[in-house]
């Protein structure tokens, strides 16, 4: 399977909370929903339907799980929504508990080493992409752990001053290949990146 990050990113490379007030508010982040201006279905929407459609399974952090794990089941009988609701989806926690609402087809992933054991494992079989949306911390660690097979980044045309980056700070180089660019009528250049291969 390959994994692919698909991410709303503003100019200064934030991913925090861009689809509503409340969604990701840590460190006094004000600006949640920013990116709906920006949305429009030819280009955007398709993009995450193309993303979906190649999809064979979801990859999530703790809090995009939950996030997603609220809204979805409640919006059955849109065709994307069924998707998302019926696709087998993995979320990597150690604080996840009986109490969380209940998402079909959700397996938990221990957090820590055992995390990315399993995530090289679910890398290593067959199948289609393993896709990631949102979660900043899973997809930064990712990233930086080599293990990410494509990049998809909608590129928004606002600047929000900071926020949670999916980006690695821990000085390594990761050389990246622009593999296309779609840019819509509202200004988000779509780009697709693959890692170089090293050596």
């Amino acid at each position: 399977m390959r994994i692919v990050i698909t991410e709303f990113i503003s100019l200064d490379g934030v991913v925090q909370a861009p689809g509503g007030p409340e969604e990701d508010t840590d460190g006094g982040f004000a600006h949640g929903g920013w990116s709906h201006p920006f949305f429009d279905p030819e280009v955007v929407g398709a993009t995450f339907d193309d993303a979906l459609s190649r999809a064979e399974a979801l990859l999530f952090g703790r809090r995009t799980w939950q996030t997603m794990a609220a809204a979805w089941p409640e919006r059955a009988g849109d065709p994307f929504a069924d998707r998302m609701n019926a696709i087998p989806k993995y979320v990597v926690s150690d604080t996840l508990g009986d109490s969380e609402p209940a998402w079909a087809n959700t397996t938990l992933v221990p957090g820590g080493d055992k995390a990315f054991a399993r995530i090289r494992e679910l890398r290593a079989s067959d199948g289609g992409d393993l896709l990631v949306m949102g979660s900043p911390t899973l997809a930064r660690t990712l990233l930086s752990e080599g293990l990410v097979d494509e990049l998809r980044l909608m590129i928004m045309p606002v600047l929000l001053g900071g926020g949670k980056s999916i980006f690695p700070a821990d000085g390594a180089l990761h050389t990246l290949e622009l593999v296309s660019t779609v840019t819509s009528g509202a200004g988000v250049n779509v780009c697709t990146y693959r890692p170089v291969a090293e050596g």
